[in-house]
C-alpha cells in the first residue's frame, strides 16, 4: 500500500511536525479511481444491510430482547449529577468553557507555528505516548494532528470535570469516571476512516475494498452471536479443544450436575504425598492454566512431581437455575475432595483457587473450619479477592439497582449469558481489547491472527442466576465474607478460622482483582499468610512459565500495614513466581510417594479435558 511523502522523514520513529511540509504527501488520500470506490460503498452498505439483519432477526423471531436502555440510563443519570455540579454556578460554567476553549486555542496556536516552521512548537506540545497514534501522519499531516491533539485535551478536560466535581459519593466519582473513560475510548479519532490517516489511506489505496471486508466480517460475527456482536479477537479456527489446546494427558474420574472432577497423568517416578486441587472460575473455563503444553501450569506441576486434580465447572443452562454458593463449596470443592480420596486414598490435600474459584475456596474454607473437615491442609489463591472494598472497575457493573435489575433478567432464562461478562470485562480495557479489534476487523477488513489466549477468552460460560445473585449481592455489593456475615449452609462464616498456610498471589496490572484489594483481603485470615506481587496482569501474571524467562514478581514481609509501603519494601525477582510457589509447597510437607496411576481405584468416564469444558455458550 502507498504509504506517500507524508512519511518521508519519519523512518526513525520521531516526528518534524510540519517544517518542509510536503503538498504532495496528500496523493495516498487522493482517490484515484472514483468507480472502483463508489462500487465497493454500495457493496459496503449491501454488507451492512446484511449485519443489520442478522441483528434484527432473533428480536423479530421474539427470542431475543434488548435491555441496552438499561446501561444507557444509568450513564446518563450517573453523568448528570457530574453536570449538575458544573452547570449549578455559572461562574463555574464560565470557568470549565474557558479552560476547554484555552486549551483548543492553545493547539490551534501550535497548529500555526507548525505550518510556519517555527521549531518552539513541536516543543511546547505536551508528550503522550499512545498506540492509537503511532502513524506518522498523526504529527506530520495538519488536519490529523490538529485532531489527535484536539481529542486528548477534550479527554483530560472531560476527566477533569468528574475528578474536580464536589459533593459525589465515592460509587458515583467511580462509575463517572468510568462511563467518560468509555466514552472517550469510542470517540478516538483513531476509530474513524475519515478520521484516521492509516484508515483513509487504505481506504483510497483499495478502493473500498476493506470496507467491504469488514462489513462482510460484521455480519458474520453477529450472525454468531446469535444477533449480538460476538468481536472476534482471534481466528477461532485454527483452536480445537483437546487438540492443540487443553492437552496435557489425564482423565475424568468423577462428575455430577455441577461439575467434572480431571485427574492428571504422573510423569515423574515419584509424587507428593499430598495431591493438588485446583478450583478455578466458572466464569471462565479451566484451561487457560493448560492452553499449550509450553503454557501450561497443570503440565508444569505435573512435572514437578504434583498429582493434580482440577474441577471442570459444568456451563449451565435452564436446569442450574437454582444452583448457590452452597452447591458449588459441596457439589463442586466437597466432591472433588472425596473424588481425590477415592482416588488415592489422601486425606490431605494442598488447594488453588483462581479468582472468583479463589473466594469460593475461601468461604469453603471457612465452613469447612466449622465443620470440622480438615482435609485441606494449605491454599493457593490466584488474583483472588475475599475483601471487595478496592475492587476495581469492575464495581461500576454492581449496585442495588443494577443487582435488582440483572435479576430480574435472569429469572427469564435461569442463567446469565456468558457475553455479558465476557463484554464487562473487555470494557475493563476497551482501548487494548475493544475497539483494536473493531478498527482491524471491520474498518481494516483484516482478520485477527490465531491467539490461544484469546480464543480462551472468547470461550465464554454462562452463570447459573442463584450462584451469580449471591456472588454479587455478598461480595461486590455488601462485601460480607470479610465482616463476618456471609451463611452458607446455614453457617456464618469466617475467615479467620482458616488457619491453614495460605499462598496469596496478586497481579501487578490487574484490572479485575487488583493488587491492593488482594493485598488488603490477605489480613481477614487467621492464619500465616504469603503474599506475592507478579508482574503483568490478571491472566498473564499467573500464567508465566520459568522457561519464558519473563516478568518477575515481588517477595516482602507479611501483608500488613499499608499496601504501597510494602510495595517500597518488597525484594523484586526475574522471572517467574512458579518455583517460589513450589518451593512453598514444599516447605509445608515434601513427603512423596510412589506415583499414583490415573483414577487409581476409580474407572474413568473419559479423557481430559473432558465433556463440560466442550459446550459453548
Amino acid at each position: 500500500m502507498a504509504e506517500g511523502k507524508g512519511n518521508a522523514g519519519q523512518a526513525d520513529g520521531k516526528s518534524e511536525g510540519f517544517a518542509g511540509f510536503d503538498p504532495k504527501s496528500v496523493e495516498p488520500y487522493i482517490v484515484k479511481d472514483p468507480e472502483a470506490l463508489a462500487m465497493n460503498m454500495a457493496r459496503t452498505v449491501e454488507q451492512l444491510g446484511q449485519a443489520a439483519s442478522a441483528w434484527l432477526a432473533p428480536r423479530e423471531r421474539g427470542v431475543k430482547t434488548d435491555f441496552i436502555a438499561d446501561p444507557v440510563v444509568d450513564m446518563v443519570k450517573t453523568l448528570s449529577k457530574v453536570s449538575e455540579y458544573w452547570l449549578s454556578d455559572p461562574k463555574r460554567t464560565f470557568e470549565a468553557q474557558t479552560q476547554l476553549m484555552g486549551s483548543f486555542f492553545s493547539i490551534w496556536t501550535r497548529t500555526l507555528q507548525k505550518m510556519t516552521g517555527d521549531p518552539t512548537a513541536t516543543a511546547e506540545e505536551p508528550v503522550r505516548p499512545d498506540k492509537r497514534f503511532s502513524d506518522a501522519d498523526w504529527v506530520a499531516n495538519p488536519f490529523f494532528d490538529f485532531l489527535r491533539q484536539a481529542y486528548l485535551v477534550t479527554s483530560d478536560w472531560a476527566d477533569r470535570m468528574v475528578s474536580n466535581a464536589e459533593g459525589l459519593d465515592a460509587h458515583t466519582r467511580h462509575k463517572a469516571a468510568f462511563y467518560v473513560r468509555q466514552i472517550s475510548s469510542a470517540l478516538s479519532p483513531a476509530n474513524f476512516v475519515t478520521t484516521n490517516p492509516q484508515l483513509y489511506r487504505e481506504t483510497v489505496a483499495s478502493s473500498g475494498a476493506n470496507l467491504v471486508k469488514g462489513m462482510k466480517m460484521l455480519a458474520e460475527d453477529i450472525i454468531a452471536g446469535d444477533g449480538d456482536l460476538k468481536l472476534r479477537q482471534t481466528d477461532s479456527s485454527k483452536f480445537a479443544i483437546g487438540e492443540n489446546i487443553a492437552m496435557s494427558p489425564g482423565k475424568v474420574v468423577a462428575q455430577n450436575d455441577v461439575c467434572q472432577v480431571l485427574q492428571y497423568d504422573g510423569s515423574t517416578a515419584t509424587v507428593l504425598k499430598r495431591p493438588l486441587l485446583i478450583c478455578p472460575p466458572w466464569i471462565n473455563k479451566f484451561y487457560v492454566l493448560d492452553l499449550n503444553p509450553e503454557k501450561s501450569f497443570i503440565r508444569w506441576a505435573v512435572e514437578q512431581g504434583h498429582t493434580v486434580f482440577v474441577i471442570s465447572w459444568v456451563n449451565p443452562d435452564a436446569r442450574h437455575a437454582n444452583k448457590d454458593w452452597e452447591a458449588y463449596a459441596q457439589e463442586g470443592v466437597g466432591f472433588a475432595l472425596d473424588t481425590i480420596n477415592k482416588a488415592t486414598g489422601e486425606d490431605e490435600v494442598n488447594a488453588i483457587g483462581y479468582c472468583v474459584g479463589g473466594t469460593l475456596l475461601a468461604a469453603t474454607l471457612a465452613l469447612h473450619a466449622q465443620e470440622g473437615d480438615t482435609r485441606i491442609r494449605s491454599a493457593t489463591l490466584f488474583t483472588t479477592q475475599v475483601d471487595f472494598t478496592h475492587a476495581g472497575d469492575l464495581k461500576v457493573f454492581v449496585d442495588a439497582d443494577q443487582i435488582a435489575l440483572l435479576e430480574q433478567r435472569m429469572k427469564e432464562t435461569g442463567y446469565l449469558d456468558g457475553s455479558k461478562m465476557a463484554t464487562a470485562f473487555n470494557m475493563l480495557r476497551a482501548s487494548d481489547l475493544i475497539w483494536p479489534y473493531f478498527v482491524n476487523n471491520y474498518l481494516k477488513g483484516q482478520e485477527p491472527p490465531p491467539f490461544d489466549l484469546l480464543y480462551w477468552n472468547s470461550d465464554s460460560t454462562r452463570m447459573p442466576a442463584a450462584n451469580h445473585s449471591f456472588y454479587l449481592r455478598n461480595c461486590y455489593l455488601e462485601n460480607k465474607l470479610t465482616q463476618g456475615e456471609m451463611v452458607v449452609a446455614g453457617k456464618r462464616l469466617s475467615l479467620g478460622d482458616v488457619k491453614i498456610p495460605i499462598y496469596n498471589l496478586a497481579a501487578k496490572e490487574d484490572h479485575i482483582a487488583p493488587a491492593k484489594s488482594v493485598f488488603v483481603g490477605s489480613g481477614f485470615f487467621g492464619g500465616d499468610v504469603t503474599y506475592v506481587m507478579s508482574g503483568s496482569g490478571h491472566i498473564a501474571g499467573v500464567v508465566n512459565p520459568p522457561a519464558k524467562g519473563k516478568y518477575q514478581f515481588w517477595t516482602g514481609g507479611k501483608p500488613t500495614g499499608e499496601f504501597e509501603d510494602w510495595v517500597k519494601s518488597a525484594e523484586e525477582t526475574p522471572g517467574s513466581w512458579w518455583p517460589h510457589w513450589h518451593n512453598w509447597i514444599e516447605n509445608l510437607d515434601k513427603t512423596r510417594v510412589p506415583a499414583r496411576h490415573t483414577g487409581g481405584s476409580l474407572n474413568s468416564i473419559e479423557d481430559a479435558p473432558g465433556s463440560y469444558v466442550r459446550v459453548r455458550a
